[in-house]
């Protein structure tokens, strides 16, 4: 049997914007317990958003979530001595959390400055449909197209 779940504390809204989701990413963002580190640069990502789009921070942020989010993945599953890649469902918290994952390592990963530059470039991009997350999320809808012969593995 297993050990019981993980209970999931509420989320404070970040001050500025009052979203729950923009505080989950500076979460995940933050190093060594540096919450105001975080919060700088995901508030100055927006920054640079507003002045190169023209739009809001925080709905550039949601629409490039939005883009990113995957809805079906491929997990391995043993059958008879061969291992194949069966397609599933995503839950939806797991759903948000690839892609703020997502996101962090595309950003982290860009050339850039600082991190706030890297940040903005990359949700511009997820908004628009490009960049690297966007490229994670559709090659991970791919395989599991590509494996859909197995869905009937599904446990």
């Amino acid at each position: 049997m297993r050990r019981n779940r993980a209970t999931i504390r509420p989320i404070e809204p970040d001050p500025r914007n009052q979203s729950r989701i923009v505080t989950k990413f500076m979460n995940k963002l933050m190093r060594s317990g540096k919450k105001s580190t975080a919060e700088r640069i995901v508030y100055d990502a927006f920054e640079r958003i507003e002045e190169q789009s023209g739009r809001r921070g925080i709905d550039v942020f949601e629409q490039a979530v939005r883009n990113v989010t995957p809805i079906i993945e491929v997990k391995p599953r043993r059958v008879g001595g061969a291992t194949y890649q069966v397609p599933v469902d995503i839950r939806s918290e797991r759903r948000q959390a690839l892609a703020l994952r997502w996101l962090l390592n595309a950003s982290r990963s860009r050339s850039g400055r600082s991190m706030a530059e890297k940040l903005a470039g990359e949700l511009m991009d997820a908004a628009n449909n490009a960049g690297n997350a966007v490229r994670r999320k559709e090659e991970t809808h791919r395989m599991a197209e590509a494996n859909r012969a197995f869905v009937h593995y599904r446990w």
